[in-house]
């Protein structure tokens, strides 16, 4: 079960860091924002958040892993 709940966190990381656009676009990316997710400050917040516990679950469950073969 956990190896299952692994392999989805680690697509779902995947997705989400290619999810993410770049930091420096230039100037057309002035004219080609959308509000999908709000403001894209917002968003951006919300997706290093929540980048940032998904790695921290995948960390604490390959230590797991880790552990139990020892």
């Amino acid at each position: 079960m956990v190896n299952i709940i692994w392999l989805g966190l680690s697509l779902v990381l995947i997705v989400l860091i290619f999810f993410r656009s770049p930091q420096n676009n230039g100037l057309d990316n002035l004219t080609t924002k959308t509000d999908l997710l709000g403001s894209p400050s917002s968003a951006e917040k919300f997706l290093n958040n929540l980048t940032a516990v998904l790695i921290l679950l995948y960390v604490l469950i390959a230590l797991q892993f880790n552990f139990s073969a020892v």
